[in-house]
């Protein structure tokens, strides 16, 4: 079958549909097209999936027959299961799919990091670019450590979470321009460098991974999963696949935007961690085991909820979502 030229035949009909199914029907006439419709159209969908199971053509007749299903059968969704949806189809599958990606990020972060590090340590004059002795001593002695206990638990907590959640956001926002990712991991990567490597000269460089790890580990997971989200959007419009680049991009969009939502309960957690736990005169391995159980959590939510949802037909998209949400209600 040549869907090209099957979808210019039928274009016109199931856009007619499409816009019956978006809005409920003021008339008797209006309501049997609506009926005739949805019975040609899915005869269509059967054809199209026999000739090809998964094509962008496809998806959109089945996203439209969706809607034209729930205006027929009244089929409602009440909040709290499209909370339960979005929770446990749509941003698991949407975080699945971006997972190798995340590693990608998490390993360019770990190089640059480390190159920052041993390039400012080993090059002489390097580190007296960054301060004076004097004021390089007390950053690693002083400033970095009082970093966390400076400011109260509640206001320290909320500055930490809503600068991450911001950051996080602007990743995966202006993730299109396909240079802002690239340049704000790069920048995050130097600024760790250059920290552990002023804590270096000072002998203070296991305090800085230390102080670091209880809330590091999911902190910067989040920045890497928002990282992803980004260039997984840039990567849309620059191979689309079958779909046109408009097309590619509002689906994926539409679908990785979710993970910025997501991002803002997973920097919460971390952020909660940095205030509360990190500060804590308690033993590092408790911190720390804190801090892991934490970024488990989350790898979990990911990788194993995540690819549940993603094997059952789930891909974070919207319409996966309100098909998933449906079912829950059936079920």
């Amino acid at each position: 079958m040549d869907l090209d030229a099957y979808e210019a035949v039928h274009r016109d009909r199931w856009q007619e549909l499409d816009q019956l199914a978006r809005a409920r029907p003021r008339t008797g006439a209006e309501a049997d097209r609506l009926v005739a419709g949805y019975q040609a159209a899915a005869t269509d969908l059967a054809r199209i999936r026999a000739a090809a199971p998964r094509t962008a053509t496809g998806e959109r007749l089945s996203l439209t027959l969706f809607r034209a299903r729930l205006r027929l059968t009244g089929t409602p969704v009440d909040p709290l299961t499209a909370l339960t949806g979005f929770l446990v189809l749509q941003l698991p599958a949407a975080l699945y799919r971006i997972r190798w990606l995340t590693l990608w990020v998490a390993a360019a972060t770990a190089v640059v990091a480390a190159v920052v590090a041993v390039w400012i340590s080993t090059t002489p004059g390097a580190l007296e670019t960054f301060g004076t002795p004097e004021s390089l001593r007390r950053y690693a002695t002083q400033d970095f450590q009082a970093y966390y206990s400076d400011r109260g638990l509640g206001a320290f907590t909320a500055q930490v979470w809503t600068n991450n959640a911001y950051i996080a956001a602007s990743m995966v926002a202006f993730g299109i321009t396909g240079l802002f990712v690239p340049y704000s991991i790069g920048q995050n990567a130097i600024n760790l460098g250059v920290s552990a490597a002023i804590m270096h000269s000072e002998g203070r460089l296991g305090d800085f991974f230390l102080w670091i790890a209880p809330h590091g580990q999911l902190e910067l997971y989040s920045i890497f999963l928002a990282g992803a989200a980004g260039l997984r959007i840039a990567w849309s419009w620059v191979a689309p696949g079958e779909r046109t680049r408009a097309q590619a991009l509002a689906e994926d969009g539409r679908a990785l935007v979710t993970v910025a939502l997501g991002l803002v309960g997973t920097l919460l957690l971390s952020g909660l961690v940095e205030g509360v736990v990190t500060r804590q005169d308690w033993p590092w391995p408790v911190k720390i085991g804190i801090g892991t159980v934490a970024l488990a959590a989350v790898l979990w939510y990911q990788w194993v909820l995540g690819g549940r949802a993603y094997r059952a037909g789930q891909r974070g998209d919207v319409e996966e979502f309100e098909r998933g949400a449906t079912a829950l209600v059936a079920g």
